[in-house]
């Protein structure tokens, strides 16, 4: 079976199945609800990627690198409360754009310094604890420090001396078959039945205009906590009991069970608000996880669980 259909009959079948997660059917037909969920936030008119907090005016070669990275480390959600967070005018900013600004950082100043391109398969594969830790400034001995060097040097020796667009290139221009390369490729981002990391690869790639693929709108949304979050928020999921009690006070979740049956619930909800309003799910994706940036969702307890895939 293609990756992607695996993963949509996966997440439907887990939703027709769960015991702790539903999905509240008369959302999905509250026209105004679903037209807010739809909605750009603060004037946003598209889908962008962040030019201050990520590398984007390099060579195109260099930005794919880069976001390559990035995404290898695009996890730790579990973990962001202990992170020590990026401040942006005084008030700290996300764990995963303290983790993005972090690398943008290096990245510009070995620019800044002549001293070339950085990112490359060498440099990946030599990376450690203690050099990725100054790089995000954070403490050598945290957890997530030793994980993101193992999966930098992983991605590293799954690249050889390819670069990412070189990747890309193998890939024919299709999302599926990168999502589908890496995934089969690099072992934290063999996602099972969601695949989250591998398929946003491709989405950040497009969205910073540095590769293009024919079957974009093919993806589904990227499976975290935060998009589940605001579906919850919103009333579009509904947990039981026991389980929303355990996440509002703040309780890790193991990943399994109920934390699958969150992540596939809201794949199949979003796949069903996908086809009713007309947007890809990759669209509704990055909608809902800036409108989840807002202060009224980061006040709710989310889901944690600690896991290198998101």
């Amino acid at each position: 079976m293609p990756l992607l259909d695996e993963v949509r009959a996966e997440c439907a079948q887990i939703a027709a199945q769960a015991r702790w997660v539903r999905i509240n059917a008369d959302a999905l037909v509250e026209e105004e609800l679903l037209a807010r969920l739809a909605a750009t936030t603060q004037g946003e008119p598209e889908a962008t990627l962040d030019p201050v907090r990520h590398y984007l005016e390099g060579r195109p070669a260099d930005i794919a690198d880069y976001l390559l990275a990035l995404d290898a480390i695009n996890f730790g959600s579990g973990w962001f409360p202990t992170l020590r967070k990026r401040l942006d005018g005084g008030l700290p900013v996300s764990g995963y754009f303290t983790v993005a600004w972090g690398l943008t950082d290096y990245v510009r100043a070995q620019h800044a310094a002549g001293g070339g391109w950085v990112l490359d398969g060498a440099w990946l594969r030599a990376v450690d604890t203690p050099t990725i830790a100054g790089i995000l400034g954070q403490r050598p001995n945290h957890e997530l420090m030793s994980l993101y060097a193992q999966a930098l040097r992983e991605l590293g020796r799954f690249l050889g001396e390819r670069r990412a667009l070189d990747l890309v290139a193998g890939c024919g221009g299709s999302a599926e078959r990168l999502a589908e390369a890496l995934a089969r490729g690099i072992a934290m981002f063999d996602d099972r039945g969601f695949y989250k990391r591998a398929q946003i690869v491709a989405a950040d790639l497009a969205l910073a205009g540095v590769a293009s693929f024919g079957d974009l709108d093919r993806l589904t949304i990227f499976a975290d906590n935060l998009v589940p979050h605001v579906l919850r928020c919103e009333g579009v999921l509904v947990y039981e009991e026991s389980l929303a009690s355990r996440i509002d006070a703040g309780e890790l979740l193991p990943p399994s069970g109920p934390e699958r049956e969150i992540r596939a619930c809201a794949v199949h909800a979003c796949e069903l608000i996908s086809a009713r309003i007309g947007i890809p799910p990759r669209v509704l994706d990055h909608r809902l996880w800036n409108r989840g940036q807002a202060p009224e969702y980061k006040a709710r307890p989310r889901h944690r669980c600690r896991c290198v895939y998101y």
